[in-house]
């Protein structure tokens, strides 16, 4: 409805207007733009042999591995909060990796255009295996497989929720990984 709204602004602009010759409208060039991002998105697809190694690195990082989808309101709402850690966090040695559990046939039509839009720029990986009862219990034995859902880990210490955070929550659990 919005988009009919600016359609008939810049139509009726355009009429009412013979000295200017307006070839193209901002819709055209913000669908452009978004459409030149997407195509830079590639997104990394793994079955859960992939996506495997992300969920068990030995090094002296902090990973926050969170499992999201688009269609998931809490996941999207509490995503610039990891953004905001991973930012916040870098020069800690905090890693923010978003798992996403999106439909295959979404990947072109929703998990890049959202990707694009919100600027996310965590390392994102795709979890595509439908095999879910397997690969739940080996990211945590206790998982519903209800999402949002969290790891949290470094070479000391582990922990998964299966929960939203607010920024605070995040940190608060994040801190007690930092030495």
């Amino acid at each position: 409805m919005k988009y009919i709204f600016v359609f008939l602004a810049v139509f009726l602009f355009n009429c009412n207007n013979d000295k200017k010759d307006v070839t193209s409208n901002k819709e055209d060039t913000v669908t452009e733009r978004v459409d030149t991002i997407q195509q830079e998105t590639p997104l990394e697809i793994y079955d859960f042999a992939g996506v495997e190694k992300y969920l068990n690195y030995n090094d002296d990082k902090t990973y926050i591995v969170n499992f999201w989808a688009t269609w998931c309101a809490p996941c999207v709402k509490e995503l610039p909060y990891f953004e905001k850690i991973g930012a916040d966090y870098k020069s800690e040695d905090v890693e923010v990796i978003l798992v996403s559990l999106d439909f295959p046939k979404h990947y072109e039509s929703k998990l890049k255009p959202f990707i694009a839009e919100k600027k996310l720029q965590s390392k994102m990986i795709v979890l595509n295996d439908v095999d879910s009862n397997s690969w739940i219990p080996k990211v945590n034995e206790n998982w519903s497989g209800a999402i949002p859902a969290t790891l949290i880990y470094n070479n000391d210490k582990r922990h998964f929720y299966e929960q939203s955070f607010s920024y605070e929550e995040l940190e608060t659990e994040l801190k007690q990984f930092l030495k």
